[in-house]
This record gives C-alpha cells, structure tokens and sequence, in this order.
C-alpha cells in the first residue's frame, strides 16, 4: 500500500504575498545601529538591576532594624 504524501508548503519566499502580510521585510542593520541597540540594551538592564539593589537595600536595612530590635530584648 502506497500512501500519498501532502506536499509541505515550506517557508515562503521573502517578496511573495504570504511573507509580507505576516511579517514586515527584514531590513540589514548598519554597525552603527547595532551598537546604538546594544547601548540601549545595556543601559536598560543597568536601569532594572539598579532598582533591584535597591530593593535589597531596603529589605537590608529592614532586616537590621529588626535585628537590633531582637537584640535589645
């Protein structure tokens, strides 16, 4: 028994009419503009991180405030 294989459509070409009613086209970076994306990246996790230590630096001092509390008791 021979059974029939439906053909896989596969990717679509870049320019065809299935490519651009899904996606917008692909347009190459210049070195400049990839650099720029990596400072803002960066700059953005410095900015996360930055109020994340500061979380903890409050939840330190919270933390000593009830030790020196416990310790006077």
């Amino acid at each position: 028994m021979a059974t029939k294989k439906q053909a896989d459509p596969g990717p679509s070409l870049p320019g065809t009419a299935a490519a651009s009613a899904g996606r917008k086209a692909w347009k190459k970076k210049t070195p400049v503009e990839v650099v720029v994306d990596q400072i803002n990246k960066l700059r953005d996790e410095v900015t996360k991180d930055e109020e994340a230590l500061k979380d903890k630096r409050r939840q330190l001092q919270k933390m000593e405030e009830a030790r020196k509390i416990f310790e006077a008791v």
